[in-house]
């Protein structure tokens, strides 16, 4: 398929508001994630990536009934990076009906109904009536609140394919612009912190009780972090010197299993074989790969094994997720974020946290980061049942 240009894009996370705290974060490896309490969490021994001020968010009056922690999330997201400015602009010149919307998230707005359960009515069981599901927990809530802002018309849709699901929605706008459905796309996700999520992951015995450390011999598992991510799309048909373009998209399903990956990452082999397929790509091509790292034992055993038989050991790799935490349905947008600021600013980043990779994981991750001349990145991001993607994005007129 033609490639898109990243007209705009925009990152809001635990390091911080927008792509400017993100850019020094990952420069210095500075970590957004704490050990806190948070809401009514007292008893869990982990740490998270809390996104300050988010209870300070206004959303615009008209849009009222929108108002839970995601889409609060979301508006201080869009808010950022000149993002609004260069939308408005595109629906300016395409039209309101040509401008798609195509954004990622597993649990959308569920900390509103967590909150309202504890005022259900004692004798009923019923839910307080001041509770509008449609506009809040329900997953399209993301992509409605999306459309509404910006006053759009055009097609729109919420991907929930866990923490794949932020990077699909890259998949979905390029074939909507491909075949001739709109001119220009809105892609991203967000998730927010919420208690389902939290005592979900200790469940399943997957957090950590300390940062999470990708990659490293001492890794214990993951830390559960909230983030919104946007990227503006837009046919390249002439692309500049400099612009970041969309030039291929992977995906697969393996189904291995519900929740752990296929052990030798077949699935994730598949997605990222696919991507460079699409992007006219070899594997010595790409000079950096953002990876989903998710800093448990079976998933950074599984994407080593998937990096290493297509790559080798030579490709310089990283996790965001030491910085960030894992921010589950935002995780595919963030990454593909981070892959446009590496490309950008010719920087392969080294992951926040990990301090000795585990030898058993023969992949090159990185601890220090590096300067280095980067034309082609690829980014990671895979979901329980076996749920990938890989994007490679690439900078037009690159030496």
């Amino acid at each position: 398929m033609p490639p898109l240009r990243l007209r705009a894009m925009t990152l809001t996370s635990a390091l911080g508001a927008g792509l400017a705290p993100t850019l020094q974060a990952l420069r210095t490896r500075r970590s957004g994630v704490q050990r806190r309490h948070w809401e009514t969490v007292t008893d869990l021994d982990t740490c998270i990536g809390e996104v300050d001020g988010i209870d300070a968010v206004e959303l615009p009056a008209e849009l009222a009934h929108f108002d839970c922690r995601n889409n609060r999330l979301a508006e201080l997201a869009l808010r950022q990076d000149g993002f609004d400015a260069a939308v408005r602009d595109v629906i300016a010149r395409v039209g309101a009906d040509r401008v798609g919307v195509f954004v990622g998230t597993s649990t959308s707005g569920i900390h509103t109904s967590e909150q309202a359960y504890r005022h259900r009515d004692p004798a009923t069981g019923a839910l307080p009536t001041s509770l509008d599901y449609r506009h809040t927990h329900n997953s399209y809530s993301l992509a409605d609140y999306v459309r509404h802002r910006f006053g759009l018309s055009g097609t729109a849709c919420v991907i929930s394919t866990a923490c794949s699901s932020s990077a699909k929605v890259f998949g979905m706008a390029q074939r909507m612009v491909a075949c001739g459905l709109v001119d220009a796309a809105i892609v991203g996700g967000v998730d927010s912190l919420c208690l389902t999520t939290l005592y979900g992951f200790q469940s399943l015995q997957l957090l950590s009780p300390q940062p999470c450390m990708p990659f490293d011999v001492n890794r214990q598992g993951i830390n559960i972090g909230e983030a919104g991510a946007f990227a503006l799309l837009e046919p390249a048909p002439q692309a500049q010197a400099g612009d970041i373009l969309l030039t291929g998209v992977g995906e697969s399903s393996d189904a291995h299993h519900m929740s752990a990956p296929h052990p030798q990452g077949l699935g994730a082999r598949l997605a990222m074989q696919a991507a460079l397929n699409m992007a006219g790509l070899q594997p010595a091509d790409i000079g950096y790969i953002a990876l989903h790292g998710t800093s448990t034992p079976s998933n950074d055993a599984a994407e080593s094994q998937a990096v290493e038989a297509l790559f080798g050991q030579h490709v310089p790799c990283s996790s965001i997720k030491g910085h960030t935490g894992h921010t589950l349905g935002a995780a595919g947008a963030i990454n593909a974020v981070v892959a446009a600021l590496a490309l950008r600013h010719d920087l392969a980043p080294a992951g926040a946290g990990t301090r000795e990779v585990d030898p058993a994981l023969p992949c090159h991750y990185l601890i220090e980061t590096l300067d280095r001349p980067l034309r082609h990145v690829l980014s990671n991001a895979f979901g329980f049942g076996g749920n990938n993607c890989s994007l490679v994005l690439s900078k037009q007129g690159a030496a």
